[in-house]
C-alpha cells in the first residue's frame, strides 16, 4: 500500500500545509466518504461546511477558501485543488497489468509487421499486414490492428479496440476498452428504383494526433474520401460517435453520449456537453462551448456559448426558459 506524509503531499503539489504535518495519508477520498487516514479535496466554497463532519485527515482546498484544520487534522492550500488532486492520484496510482512477456505468443502477427522496441503485445492481439507500432506502445489483451495502420511511440490501447485498415494514431494516445476506429461511415442513398439503399463506400481513413483519449465505445469513422481527424491533446469520453470526414482542431473535449455529423468541423478547444449533436457540414468555432443534450444546427462563431434544442446563445436560451417556467406558474 502507497502511504505519504502531508507534509509530502504538500510539496508535491506545491501547496501550504496548515496543522498536524506529520499526518499519514494511505489513500484519496471524496468529502463524504473519507475515513481517518485519508485526504480529501474542496474546490468550491460551497462544500466547505462538509468538512466539519468529515473524517478525512487531510483536506486540499483552493487558496480563496478559509478553513481551520481542526485537532489532529491538516490543510492544505493551493491554487487550484482540481488540479493538485490530479497530482495527487498520480501518486496513488495503481500498477497497471503486468505483462509476462513483452509478445504473447498467441498473438498474431503478420510477418511484414513492425513492432517497436519496448513494445508489448498482449495475448489474442490480431496484428496485420504493414502495420507498424512505435516505440514502448502498450497493446493489450484481444486488440484487432488491421492491415497497413500505424500506431506512434508510448501510446495504450485496451483491450477490445479494434483500429481498421490504414488508421493513423499518433504518440502518447489512450484508446479505451472497445472504441473503434475507422468503422465504414454512416452513408446510405435511395436506390434508382425507390425499393432499398445503395451503400456510399468509403474510402480515407482516420487520423489521429499525439496526447489523444478516446473513450470506452466510442466509434470514429473514417473519411468518405480522405481522412476523420482528431487533432493534438483532444478528449473524447465513452459512447462519443464521429461522423465521417468531421476534423477536430487542438484540445477539444467531447462528453459521454454526444456526437457529430459527417463533416462537421470543430476549432481549437471546443467543449461540446453530454448528449449534445452537430448536424452535418457545420463549423463551431475555437473556445466555443456546446451546453449538455443540445442540438447545434448551425455555425457557432468562435467563443460562444450555445444552450437548448436547437441550440442558441446561452443567454437568450436561459431567458427564454425563465419566460416559459413563468408562463406555465401563470397558468397554475
Amino acid at each position: 500500500m502507497k502511504k505519504y506524509t502531508v507534509e509530502e503531499i504538500a510539496q508535491k503539489v506545491n501547496g501550504i500545509l496548515i496543522g498536524d504535518n506529520s499526518i499519514l495519508i494511505t489513500s484519496p477520498e471524496q468529502i463524504e466518504l473519507a475515513e481517518e487516514g485519508q485526504i480529501t479535496f474542496i474546490g468550491n466554497k460551497k462544500y466547505a461546511k462538509l468538512w466539519e463532519t468529515s473524517k478525512a485527515s487531510a483536506v486540499i482546498i483552493n487558496d480563496v477558501i478559509e478553513l481551520e484544520p481542526g485537532i489532529n487534522k491538516a490543510i492544505i492550500k493551493v491554487k487550484s485543488a482540481d488540479i493538485a488532486m490530479a497530482e495527487l492520484l498520480e501518486l496513488f496510482l495503481p500498477d497497471n497489468p503486468v505483462f509476462e512477456v513483452d509478445i504473447h505468443p498467441s498473438a498474431i502477427i503478420h510477418a511484414s509487421a513492425v513492432i517497436g522496441n519496448g513494445s508489448k503485445i498482449g495475448a489474442g492481439c490480431y496484428i496485420g499486414k504493414g502495420v507498424k507500432i512505435g516505440n514502448n506502445t502498450i497493446v493489450y489483451p484481444n486488440v484487432t490492428i488491421l492491415d497497413d495502420s500505424q500506431i506512434g511511440h508510448n501510446t495504450v490501447i485496451w483491450s477490445g479496440a479494434v483500429i481498421r485498415e490504414r488508421c493513423i494514431i499518433g504518440n502518447a494516445c489512450i484508446l479505451h476498452p472497445n472504441s473503434t476506429i475507422g468503422a465504414d461511415g454512416f452513408g446510405f442513398r435511395p436506390s434508382a428504383d425507390g425499393k432499398g439503399l445503395i451503400k456510399i463506400p468509403h474510402i480515407g481513413n482516420v487520423i489521429i494526433g499525439n496526447g489523444v483519449e478516446i473513450g470506452a465505445n466510442t466509434c470514429i469513422d473514417r473519411g468518405k474520401f480522405s481522412a476523420t481527424v482528431i487533432g493534438d491533446g483532444c478528449k473524447l469520453d465513452n459512447l462519443v460517435q464521429i461522423g465521417h470526414n468531421s476534423k477536430m482542431g487542438r484540445s477539444c473535449i467531447m462528453a459521454g453520449s454526444s456526437g457529430l455529423a459527417g463533416s462537421v468541423v470543430l476549432g481549437d478547444g471546443v467543449i461540446v456537453g453530454g448528449g449534445a449533436c452537430i448536424t452535418d457540414h457545420t463549423t463551431v468555432g475555437s473556445g466555443a462551448l456546446v451546453g449538455g443534450m443540445s442540438g447545434v444546427i448551425q455555425d457557432v462563431p468562435a467563443g460562444k456559448k450555445v444552450l437548448g434544442y436547437p441550440a442558441i446563445d446561452s443567454r437568450d436560451a436561459l431567458k427564454q426558459w425563465a419566460i416559459l417556467r413563468k408562463m406555465v406558474k401563470e397558468e397554475k
